[in-house]
């Protein structure tokens, strides 16, 4: 996701000083985007007035800020004051509001601001864009923002568009989990593929993403290419569980979608395409939701 939506940054002038964890890749996006390498986080900080991250959690960001248990050595060690840090990943809005206060110390103001639309949607530009944080901050990164959104929602405080990510991404693993249910539930008995895609979408389901943009095109065809890995749907489940939990909300059916994407990622590991969920209902039910099966 971060490639792509650097890529846009550069294309429309943006000076870049790129940092990754395989220097390769750093120096790939550089050479392709005139960009510079930052060899260190802490040099990251000192060449920029915005730094972006795209890291898989909340826990990551916080080293890639702050350094190792927050005793420095990232890119807050170069950042000067008024700088902002934006984290576009998917991580726990309770963290992001510690590290909001943390960086708030040294007049770093952060910005949550996660993606929705997958890699395809990176690569042409038409991200969606959650942002929380303050609000003249957020103004600032209005150009950064449309380089590689379509449309931006303002969340209200720090945190806030994380938990709306994390509270997006339980609706869409949930509602993919119930329709492969009746989907099998459906084959077991006897019922046609398509009779039963086309039911869903005109009786129950309307304009349903899953649906949509994951079961028909990928499991149906058997492509299971939709591009997210299946480990990272079930984090945003687990944080929007752990969320429910911090906030005191009563919220059983979130815990019974958090196990069922654990026992996928058990099952399936991590990097699997997340629409191979459909595999766990396939092996236990003993069909296979193909056109052709």
């Amino acid at each position: 996701m971060g490639q792509p939506m650097a890529g846009h940054l550069a294309r429309v002038g943006f000076d870049l000083a790129v940092y990754d964890i395989r220097p390769e890749a750093a120096a790939s996006f550089a050479a392709e985007h005139r960009a510079r390498v930052a060899n260190t986080l802490p040099q990251v900080g000192a060449e920029a007035d915005v730094v972006i991250t795209m890291l898989p959690n909340g826990a990551e960001v916080r080293r890639a800020v702050l350094g190792e248990h927050g005793a420095g050595g990232g890119a807050a060690d170069g950042l000067s004051p008024g700088a902002i840090v934006m984290d576009s990943g998917a991580s726990d809005p309770v963290h992001t509001r510690a590290l909001g206060e943390a960086l708030r110390r040294r007049s770093i103001e952060l910005v949550d601001a996660p993606v929705a639309g997958g890699v395809v949607f990176a690569r042409d530009a038409t991200l969606d864009v959650l942002v929380g944080g303050d609000a003249q901050a957020i103004e600032r990164l209005r150009p950064v923002l449309s380089a590689f959104g379509r449309k931006v929602h303002l969340c209200g405080g720090l945190g806030n568009a994380h938990a709306m990510k994390a509270l997006n991404n339980y609706v869409n693993g949930a509602t993919m989990a119930v329709v492969i249910e009746a989907l099998t539930i459906g084959r077991r008995l006897g019922l046609d593929l398509d009779l039963m895609l086309d039911s869903f979408a005109a009786a129950t389901t309307g304009r349903n993403h899953p649906l949509e943009k994951k079961l028909i095109p990928q499991v149906v065809t058997r492509r299971f290419a939709h591009g997210a890995a299946l480990g990272l749907m079930t984090k945003d489940i687990r944080i929007a569980r752990d969320a429910a939990g911090a906030c005191g909300a009563w919220a059983p059916m979130v815990q019974s979608c958090v196990e069922v994407w654990e026992r996928a990622e058990q099952t399936l590991g991590f990097d699997a395409d997340q629409t191979e969920v459909a595999r766990l209902w396939e092996e236990q039910s003993g069909v296979v939701l193909a056109r052709d099966a």
